[in-house]
């Protein structure tokens, strides 16, 4: 009975509509996640004996926040580290850039880690100590913990965790009373304020006391005008406005007895003017300053920053002043494009003063909101496709209720179970309406009539639009084009392009994209003709510096620029676009090998005679021995003056006379001062020419370049030579990213 039950259903027009529906949907959502999804690895490859995306930095809905690093004169005047032009060869970090400190940090050192937020300073001397919440990945709870540097704050030593109760903590607020050191951090889920002191500092602390009895959040002590003070918010007490309530507590000492403010709370409006604590006070010529979060739009959304002009045990009053550092402008590919949420601030002993703030590149609740549209897409596809199955009358909607709903049976069987058939009732009543709802649409649509042709075309493009859509939610991640660390340090890179007037087009629109990529510092427009346009009239993300060169000429793109503040420069054509994910894999590859050329163009010179082939005729034959410099990554101290030898300049004139092979004279450069490896080929997820939709491609005559370029292997093999002994594979890496 039962197997012919199901030979009837798996033969049925419903089953075999639906059947065929999730095929087709699914090859949608294979094509689409095909095209749109990279297919390199995510940015925590396994790059150590412990696998970080396995062990922490899984997606979290409070964020993924990260620390960084600032400097000054001035701390109404920061700027962040990688304006500093702080060096380690040991990273391959020229210079070392933001974030410092990320939940990665914590992770490869087998601490899980979701995020790192709240950070606090401690210096003593030349060391720094950094305090922070890191959310554990796998009981989600906050503990602290703590990093030490004794380079500047430029490369972090990870201590683990050094504070870990039962209950969340956050905001290690640390300071010094009596030759003792002190931290007070959040932990307002166990219902008060509770004091530690370091027994073996920064390791180890112990409960010293609690000091109120109130869950206080983001709370700091401060002692002022000869008295203690504490400000934080106390969001349960009656009344309290989430995020926009600030109260202070004062003392004779810094364990209390605590008395309350008189005009308490002293604070009690919207959450976006920055009432909530965020981050330590400092002094500054004389006055006293208090961060605040402003939390409008999101939590954590910015840090305001206030002078305090009045503070007695009766009076307070604080206005707000500027922030000081700039806001970022890269969105999602900035490490706090989206929000930063805490500043602490310190004066050095050569006056210059530090700060670290945390900062993130998503909403508070991304991941779930994505998660949460993704799935209502989903389940619009799903009623489209049954409403399509109903209207073709493949589908029957009626619900035979006597078979899925016990509403009969012996009278003693509902009296013992009146609740029960009560809930079944009420379902039946629900499918009863449905019913009659699928009645109303069934065999609405005629599929052999044009019009009913073009409702099921629709409706099919609509149901697929949507499965596109909660694939892109549920599976695509955050859309974030993230850098990629190297030995716990990320960098930034420089990008130089040539161009003319007539490329005005594709200029613009190449550093629209390319502003936006998270590791790029600066953009130097190479002018080679015509008159260039003013800065004012490109739209960048990052400082873009117009070099006008006396003439037209091809080896323009090598000049030496000791304005260049990065070791790293992308060599990168001006119609070339890429995603921002593909340069920064090969910024990472290049970071690991800064003596070879690393791009994205591979070339093969080889046959008798040398003939220069493509990267089709390159992958036939198994290898490359040439990467094109019209997009690539270059140690530009060492590229330029190679280029600008004096061994190198009857290769300068071929190209003079050529127009031609600039790249394939610093090819042979490379090979020839090398006794290893000098390429290396980085395969981009995808790649477009914009030069063909405007018209305005230098090398229109294929086979002409090639011949010119034939002709400058061989002339260059007699000078330089012999590049086409050299071949290395594709597929080298482990990661894939050579396919």
């Amino acid at each position: 009975m039962a197997a012919s039950t199901w030979r009837r259903l798996l033969r049925s027009t419903s089953f075999l509509y639906l059947f065929s529906s999730i095929i087709l949907l699914g090859s949608v959502a294979f094509l689409f996640s095909y095209v749109a999804f990279s297919p390199f690895s995510s940015v925590y490859p396994s790059s150590s004996s412990l696998d970080s995306s396995v062990l922490g930095c899984q997606p979290d809905g409070e964020g993924s926040w990260s620390i960084g690093v600032f400097y000054g004169d001035s701390p109404l005047s920061l700027k962040p580290i990688e304006e500093w032009n702080l060096w380690r060869n040991g990273s391959a970090a020229w210079p070392v850039a933001n974030p410092v400190v990320t939940c990665r940090s914590l992770s490869d050192i087998g601490v899980p880690s979701n995020f790192v937020a709240d950070p606090f300073l401690f210096v003593q001397g030349e060391t720094f100590y950094l305090f922070f919440e890191t959310k554990n990945s796998i009981t989600l709870q906050g503990d602290i913990g703590a990093a030490m540097s004794n380079d500047q704050g430029a490369t972090w030593q990870q201590l683990g965790i050094v504070l870990d109760e039962e209950w969340h903590l956050s905001y290690p607020y640390v300071f010094t009373e009596n030759n003792q050191i002190y931290m007070m951090p959040e932990g307002s889920r166990k219902g008060d304020l509770r004091l530690y002191r370091a027994i073996e500092f920064p390791l180890k602390w112990k409960l010293e006391k609690i000091i109120i009895n109130k869950p206080l959040v983001d709370s700091f002590m401060i002692k002022h005008q000869g008295k203690y003070w504490i400000f934080g918010s106390d969001f349960s007490s009656s009344g309290a406005r989430k995020n926009g309530e600030l109260e202070i507590w004062y003392a004779d000492s810094a364990l209390g007895a605590w008395k309350p403010h008189k005009k308490n709370p002293i604070h009690n409006t919207d959450k976006s003017f920055g009432a909530r604590n965020g981050g330590g006070p400092f002094l500054y010529q004389g006055h006293l300053y208090r961060p605040g979060q402003d939390c409008g739009g999101t939590y954590g959304r910015s840090v305001r920053l206030f002078k305090v002009n009045t503070l007695t045990t009766e009076e307070y009053e604080e206005v707000e002043v500027p922030l000081g550092i700039e806001k970022p402008v890269k969105g999602i590919n900035a490490w706090n494009g989206m929000r930063y949420h805490q500043l602490d601030v310190h004066q050095l002993p050569s006056d210059k003063w530090v700060a670290v703030m945390d900062g993130d590149r998503v909403p508070s609740g991304e991941v779930t909101l994505r998660k949460l549209k993704g799935y209502i897409a989903y389940a619009g596809a799903v009623v489209l496709v049954i409403l399509l199955g109903v209207m073709l009358s493949m589908i029957k909607c009626v619900l035979p209720l006597s078979r899925c709903l016990p509403i009969a049976g012996k009278r003693s069987d509902v009296f013992q179970a009146e609740r029960r058939l009560f809930f079944y009732y009420k379902l039946g009543s629900v499918f009863t309406h449905l019913s009659r709802i699928g009645s109303f649409f069934e065999g609405r649509i005629n599929p052999k009539s044009w019009s009913g042709r073009f409702v099921t075309v629709m409706i099919i493009l609509v149901a697929a639009v949507l499965t596109c859509f909660g694939t892109s939610f549920t599976y695509g991640g955050n859309g974030a084009a993230e850098p990629y660390m190297l030995k716990g340090h990320y960098s930034q890179f420089t990008i130089l392009t040539m161009t003319y007037d007539a490329r005005i087009w594709n200029l613009k629109m190449f550093l629209k994209h390319y502003s936006s990529c998270s590791s790029v510092r600066e953009i130097v427009v190479v002018w080679n003709k015509g008159s260039p346009p003013e800065i004012s009239e490109l739209e960048s993300h990052v400082p873009v510096r117009i070099r006008v060169e006396k003439k037209n000429s091809l080896n323009n793109r090598f000049n030496i620029d000791p304005l260049i503040k990065t070791r790293a420069v992308l060599e990168l054509d001006d119609d070339i676009m890429m995603t921002c994910d593909d340069v920064e894999r090969g910024f990472k590859v290049w970071r690991e090998n800064p003596q070879r050329i690393v791009g994205f163009y591979p070339r093969l010179a080889g046959g008798y005679p040398l003939r220069y082939h493509d990267e089709k005729y390159a992958r036939s034959e198994g290898g490359y021995n040439m990467i094109l410099t019209g997009a690539a990554f270059i140690d530009h101290e060492m590229a330029f003056s190679s280029y600008w030898s004096s061994k190198a300049k009857p290769g300068r004139d071929m190209v003079e006379k050529l127009f031609n092979c600039e790249d394939v004279l610093l090819n042979f450069l490379y090979v020839n001062s090398s006794a290893s490896r000098a390429v290396q080929y980085v395969k981009p997820a995808w790649a477009i020419d914009t030069s063909k939709f405007s018209g305005v491609a230098i090398s229109q005559n294929t086979q002409a370049h090639y011949n010119a370029r034939s002709e400058c292997i061989q002339r260059f093999t007699d000078l330089y030579g012999n590049l086409a002994g050299n071949k290395w594979s594709f597929n080298s890496r482990i990661d894939g990213w050579d396919v």
